[in-house]
C-alpha cells in the first residue's frame, strides 16, 4: 500500500491545482496548506523528471509534459470515480458536469426536455450542452455523449447506441409552388432554388431513394445554407425554395398544408440516430442515466425516433 501512495503521491494535488488555477485554491480542496500542495508537486517533478508547472508571480500555466499528465489523470480519476459509483450504484448520487453535443434543431426539441427532467430529479448533476452540427472530436474536445444522425465512421474509441431512423421528405410551401411550378424530375432539383443545411466543402446533394430502395445523392442547386434545421422550416414555409427535412420536424406542417411534399417517388431515404460516448470500462454514472433516459425514450410507441 505504501508503494501505491508513493507512486501516485502528488497527483491529486496537481490535478486539483490546473482544476481550481492556484495552490491555495487546491488546498482548500483537498483540506491542506497552499505551501503544502505546491510542496507536493514539486517532489512530483523531481520524480518524473520533468517540469509541469510554470510558475510566476501571478499565475500557474501547464508546460506540455503537465498538460498531458494532466489529462491523461483526468480520464483515470474519472474511470476511479466510476467504479465507486458503480459499485454503490444502488445508493449513489448522481452528480457532477456532464459535456454533451447535440444537433441543434433535434436537440432543442426532442432531448432537452429529457435533460431537464433529468436535472430536476438529480439536483446536483451539472449539464453543459452544445448545439451543433458540428461533428466534434469526443476524446480530443473532452465530450461524454453526442447525439449523431447519419452514417457513422468506424472507430474503436467510441461507442454507439442506435436511437431510431429519421425519414425524409423534399418540400416547399405551396406559394412557391404557385409562383415555381412543381419539380418533374430529379434534375429539376438542379434549378429550383433549394435550402440546405451547412455542408462546407462537400456538393450540396440531398438523399434520395428509388422506386427499388437504392440510396443514391441527387446535386441540388443550393441557394440558401443554413446550419439550423429551425432555420430551414422557416425560410420553406415563406416561400424560399426546395427543402429536404426530416418528418419529426415538419409532420404537422405537412398536415395542415403549410408545406407540401414532392418527388414523393423518391421520398423514404432514412438516416439513422445514434447516442455515441468514448469508450470506457467503466461509465460515470451521470452518462449512463442520460444514455438510459435517450434508450428508453427511443422505445416508447410514440417515439419521435420513429416518425
Amino acid at each position: 500500500m505504501k508503494l501505491i501512495e508513493t507512486q501516485f503521491s502528488g497527483v491529486v494535488e496537481f490535478v486539483e491545482t490546473l482544476k481550481t488555477g492556484s495552490f491555495t485554491s487546491a488546498g482548500k480542496q483537498l483540506g491542506l496548506t497552499g505551501s503544502a500542495v505546491g510542496k507536493s508537486i514539486t517532489r512530483l517533478e523531481k520524480k518524473l523528471g520533468t517540469k509541469l508547472l510554470h510558475r510566476t508571480t501571478r499565475s500557474l500555466t501547464p508546460t506540455q509534459d503537465g498538460l498531458n499528465y494532466y489529462q491523461g489523470w483526468v480520464n483515470i480519476l474519472d474511470e476511479i470515480n466510476a467504479l465507486e459509483q458503480g459499485v454503490m450504484a444502488g445508493s449513489a448520487t448522481v452528480s457532477g458536469k456532464l459535456n454533451i453535443h447535440l444537433p441543434a434543431a433535434f436537440g432543442r426539441r426532442h432531448v432537452m426536455p429529457l435533460l431537464s427532467r433529468l436535472a430536476l430529479a438529480h439536483p446536483l448533476l451539472e449539464l453543459s450542452i452544445n448545439f451543433s452540427e458540428r461533428r466534434v472530436d469526443l476524446i480530443d474536445e473532452g465530450v461524454d455523449l453526442v447525439v449523431r444522425i447519419g452514417e457513422l465512421e468506424d472507430n474503436a474509441d467510441l461507442v454507439a447506441r442506435k436511437l431510431g431512423r429519421q425519414r425524409l421528405l423534399v418540400c416547399a410551401s405551396p406559394s412557391f409552388l404557385a409562383e415555381h411550378g412543381q419539380p418533374e424530375n430529379i434534375d429539376d432539383l438542379t434549378r429550383f432554388d433549394c435550402i440546405i443545411g451547412s455542408r462546407r466543402g462537400v456538393q450540396p446533394a440531398w438523399l434520395l431513394c428509388d422506386k427499388n430502395g437504392r440510396l443514391f445523392n441527387q446535386p441540388v442547386k443550393a441557394r440558401f445554407d443554413f446550419s439550423d434545421g429551425d432555420a430551414m422550416v422557416s425560410a420553406a414555409l415563406q416561400g424560399l425554395g426546395l427543402c429536404q427535412l426530416p418528418t419529426w420536424l415538419i409532420h404537422e406542417y405537412i398536415a395542415s398544408g403549410a408545406l407540401v411534399s414532392v418527388l414523393d417517388d423518391y421520398a423514404g431515404a432514412e438516416m439513422p440516430i445514434h447516442a455515441v460516448w468514448p469508450k470506457s470500462r467503466y461509465l460515470k454514472l451521470r452518462q449512463r442515466i442520460v444514455i438510459d433516459a435517450l434508450i428508453e425514450a427511443s422505445q416508447l410507441p410514440t417515439s419521435v425516433y420513429q416518425i
